[in-house]
């Protein structure tokens, strides 16, 4: 690259004149990158233009304050008879000269701007990550292909159909005939409610059925899973079943019962109608039910937003991820959890530096597990459930990875069950002078009781640890509101909730439930 000389003091203006209308006419500049804040092309920009016609350069800076940068060595310019010039410090090509008409001099300022680090606190959310993320993405998958060769040079294969289908599990033909009866349920509390309808039965009978078929609907298959002692898979999805039927049959009565206020109020003249048409009040049919007992959501309504069709293609491929990802799970479970679990102690009974050793070596399996859970039950299962029944609706959760508290988290991973929370239960205590804290207590123990359900019962184990989990919240809910307000750090909040979270909640109560439950197959060989 060469740097053009400077016409002399006094010289004629002629030559000059031809030289840089060629120039402008003939050359392209490859400016080097890396030398200086900006590279101007000598065929672009009206910086290099106002150059070329004569305008002054002050210390090497244009009228804008950018540096005039361009290459080292001083060439000469040599005029030939017809006009063309010939860049002596230049390279040619195909008849193109590549030129660098700027030079960053040695006299220019290296530091003109107040800049952050762009790790600093104020300047880390304005820069691009995608280098470490890539950097995560790499050591993540060192560090698990190093532990996948680690645990089958140890174990070996250990994938086995044992704990998910063993020779019991042909016994438990009871559970199943307890599964399909279930709907005799829905279909007890729709008569119920068309009597009520029809005012054939007053408002305290109809709570006083309603509360018999919820309660029986919920005892009804805990009675099956401990009577005919069944493997934990086929109770557990007996019990979520379950608990799914007795909320829908709860929104379904709830629902029904608001509806019917809302007439008697507006025969009476006490109040307005919420609704421009009255007959929805009065809609209330079989059809209307069944769909909402399967449809993907547990809040009850006469009628639902509907997509237009249904995408077949998309639901092939959703089924597809769904067997991978259910499969991947298993593999996990057997290959991983499994062992570490076998190998474990009671982490309540021995060393408290053993018992945190092995739940930091339980939690990123378990992590696997419970996020491969949530991706095909949230985001797989109930999106083709919602497209095969072209239910609109489809936030079944939000952004909880971004959750900065405790509360932030259970108000977004799982939002059928919120939605649920807060029109059937939350309000209503509000409505009935029940403080805001202890609305928040009362939401609290109902999921700690079913989470009990959920885990208890099918394992065979009554130790209220799921309940007493679900209970920690509270404080803990307390806890990480407290240290947001007082760091104002969405970072940290976000750490902290993860910590919590992943970290100790978790594998903890894996260890606790899942350990008693290894231990009585070994018993029961």
């Amino acid at each position: 690259m060469a740097l053009l000389e400077t016409p002399e003091i006094g010289a004629t203006t002629t030559a000059t004149t031809t030289i840089r209308g060629e120039i402008r006419r003939r050359t392209s500049v490859k400016a080097d990158a890396g030398i200086g804040d900006e590279l101007f092309d000598s065929s672009s920009s009206s910086k290099t233009n106002s150059f070329e016609d004569g305008e002054s350069s002050n210390n090497g800076f244009n009228e804008n304050g950018d540096e005039q940068i361009g290459a080292g060595d001083q060439t000469k310019e040599e005029v030939k008879g017809n006009g063309e010039d010939i860049d002596q410090g230049g390279v040619k090509k195909g008849g193109e000269t590549s030129v660098v008409h700027y030079a960053y001099r040695p006299s220019s300022p290296a530091h003109r701007r107040i800049k952050e680090s762009p790790l600093s606190s104020d300047a880390i959310f304005k820069q691009s990550h995608a280098g470490l993320f890539n950097l995560c993405i790499v050591v993540l998958v060192a560090v698990n292909g190093r532990l996948i060769i680690e645990n089958l040079m140890k174990y070996g294969l250990l994938i086995n159909s044992n704990f998910w289908f063993s020779s019991r599990s042909l016994r438990d033909w009871p559970l199943l005939m307890c599964c399909l009866t279930l709907p005799v349920f829905p279909l007890a509390a729709y008569i119920v409610e068309k009597l009520a309808w029809q005012k054939r039965l007053s408002d305290p009978v109809v709570i006083t059925f309603h509360v018999t078929i919820t309660t029986t609907a919920i005892l009804y298959p805990v009675f099956m899973i401990l009577r005919f002692d069944s493997v934990v898979l086929s109770g557990v999805s007996l019990m979520l079943c379950a608990c799914i039927n007795w909320l829908k049959l709860v929104s379904f009565m709830h629902t029904n019962y608001d509806m019917r206020s809302i007439v008697k109020s507006n025969d009476k003249g006490e109040a307005e109608t919420t609704s421009s048409n009255m007959e929805y009040f009065y809609n209330v049919n079989l059809t209307s039910l069944i769909y909402f007992m399967v449809a993907p959501t547990l809040c009850y309504q006469i009628s639902y937003p509907r997509t237009a069709f249904i995408r077949k293609g998309w639901v092939l491929r959703q089924m597809i991820k769904l067997v991978i990802f259910t499969g991947f799970m298993g593999f996990i479970i057997e290959q991983y959890i499994n062992p570490i679990v076998k190998n474990s102690r009671h982490p309540l009974k021995g060393d408290i530096l053993y018992a945190i050793e092995r739940i930091l070596k339980l939690s990123v399996p378990n992590l696997y597990v419970w996020l491969c859970m949530f991706y095909c039950f949230f985001h797989l299962w109930l999106n083709i459930l919602a497209e095969l029944l072209r239910f609109g609706d489809r936030e079944f959760y939000k952004d909880w990875w971004n959750a900065q508290t405790v509360e932030e988290y259970w108000r977004l991973w799982n939002m059928p069950v919120h939605k649920w929370i807060v029109r059937h239960l939350y309000f209503p205590c509000l409505r009935n002078g029940i403080p805001k804290g202890a609305a928040i207590l009362v939401a609290f123990f109902m999921s700690a009781v079913f989470h009990e359900l959920c885990i208890a019962v099918p394992c065979h184990i009554f130790k209220f640890w799921a309940f007493i989990g679900i209970m920690f919240q509270v404080p803990l809910v307390i806890l990480t509101n407290y240290l947001q307000r007082k760091f104002q750090n969405s970072m940290v909040g976000n750490i902290i909730f993860w910590c919590f979270f992943s970290i100790l909640g978790q594998p903890m109560c894996v260890l606790l439930y899942y350990h008693d439950v290894m231990n009585q197959k070994v018993k029961s060989r």
